[in-house]
């Protein structure tokens, strides 16, 4: 906690130093980040190479081994390209509302995708923070307390999209008019968030089961669940379904259904594999 305190109290500070003081403009934000991010690497590392750390680094560790290498990459590759996919969604969604509706529309879908963070980030941070509690009781065989924890956080991250999906249907307006004061615009994100967001109740189903996934050793599986909901599913749609209906809310629609099909899919995954994954103890 105090690491990711010292680089966001950092940044906050040095953001209108830059930006403001020092008239740097947008390469002082740009700065401030890189500073700061700096200045919580190096604690950190000072952290872990004294005494006070459970787990000290030291020379002899640093080696590199390949299979220990392979094993980390392999795991990690999933949360990488759920990251980076990130900018591919947010090119063709752009572009599709550019077309087919015009800046009005990309206005629209710039603040859905803002909201969007709001309800994705918790639920990410959730679901890391499981992750490892899972991870060390799949290693010391302990199948039932991973039973338990998968869960206790299938419950609290679907309580938490199925609550942010009525919020979003009963104050799409309220929500609107954080990022913006343009009338015709909060209209246009007041009509369409209940639709884009129609799906997010589901999506706290997907999180659950791509993170178990990931924590029990099953790289290839939660790189494909990945891959599944925005490179599979919502690309296509998005480029597919504005030319059959005619509409850019072609393009809104293609949100929810890569929500559900990605979520039911998942789900339905992980319930035909998970007796052969966590044995039930005699």
């Amino acid at each position: 906690m105090l690491s990711v305190l010292i680089g966001a109290i950092l940044n906050i500070v040095l953001d209108p130093i830059f930006i403001f003081v020092l008239g740097m403009g947008v390469r002082g934000a740009a700065l401030a980040t890189i500073l700061s991010q700096a200045v919580s690497a190096a604690w950190v590392v000072t952290f872990l190479c004294s005494r006070r750390s459970s787990l000290r680094l030291h020379r002899v560790f640093m080696v590199p081994n390949k299979r220990i290498i392979g094993r980390i990459a392999g795991l990690g590759v999933a949360p990488f390209i759920m990251q980076s996919t990130e900018s591919l969604v947010t090119v063709v969604l752009n572009t599709g509302m550019q077309t087919y509706g015009g800046d009005l529309y990309v206005g629209s879908i710039t603040i859905m995708q803002s909201v969007m963070q709001m309800i994705v980030m918790p639920v990410q941070g959730i679901t890391q923070g499981t992750q490892p509690i899972m991870s060390y009781n799949y290693g010391a065989q302990n199948f039932r307390r991973v039973r338990q924890t998968f869960k206790r956080l299938l419950t609290i991250t679907l309580s938490v999209t199925c609550a942010a999906f009525l919020v979003i249907a009963l104050f799409p307006g309220l929500l609107a008019r954080i990022f913006t004061p343009q009338p015709q615009l909060i209209g246009l994100v007041s009509r369409v968030m209940p639709l884009f967001f129609g799906g997010i109740w589901a999506f706290g189903a997907q999180m659950a089961c791509q993170t178990t996934f990931m924590a029990l050793g099953q790289a290839r599986t939660s790189l494909f669940l990945a891959l599944l909901r925005k490179v599979i599913l919502l690309v296509p749609l998005a480029l597919i379904l504005p030319r059959v209906t005619g509409s850019v809310f072609g393009i809104y629609a293609a949100e929810p259904i890569a929500d559900v099909l990605a979520s039911a899919t998942t789900l339905t995954l992980f319930l035909t594999r998970r007796k052969k994954l966590l044995p039930v103890e005699e």
